[in-house]
């Protein structure tokens, strides 16, 4: 069988509108890359993530890129498997960095994702994400860096005083 070379680019563009969408915390764009029934499960060295349905991931992601936060997910390497035309498979190499203002913390980080895809409606979408850390380093922020952009600060979630 030959590659489905169209069925993979797709789904590269998709994994990338991924990655914008988290580091923009563009909810919309994050609605249309997820089946409506998808499942997430991200492992890092201090914390672990699973959520089932779209919705509940994307309130999940509201609240964890939100507006003190700064983002950046780097995802490369794809390994993209086609299974049929409505069933794929990929591994992405993902290296992020996340500042978290209200908690006073950087997350720097490298991981593989581990992604399953369907064919729904017309378009490519994730089924299931998930990730385990290569390596994770968390360090305290002992000063506010000189911010001089901020995206999130304009169009993340303001979360309410006191929550974590």
């Amino acid at each position: 069988m030959g590659l489905n070379l169209e069925a993979i680019e797709l789904i590269r563009q998709l994994k990338y509108r991924y990655f914008r969408a988290i580091d923009t915390a563009d909810m919309e764009t994050l609605k249309e890359v997820f089946a409506e029934d998808a499942t997430v499960c991200y492992v890092g060295g201090t914390y672990r993530f699973e959520a089932e349905g779209r919705d509940k991931i994307l309130e999940a992601l509201s609240y964890a890129f939100h507006a003190e936060a700064i983002a950046f997910h780097h995802g490369n390497h794809p390994e993209i498997e086609v299974h049929s035309d409505v069933e794929a498979s990929g591994r992405w190499y993902l290296r992020d960095w996340f500042l978290d203002l209200r908690r006073k913390k950087t997350t720097d980080g490298a991981s593989f994702y581990k992604d399953r895809y369907v064919f729904k409606d017309g378009a490519w979408r994730i089924q299931h994400s998930g990730y385990e850390r290569v390596w994770e380093i968390v360090e305290p922020v002992t000063h506010t860096p000189n911010i001089t952009a901020h995206y999130l600060a304009k169009h993340g979630k303001v979360l309410p005083e006191g929550m974590e």
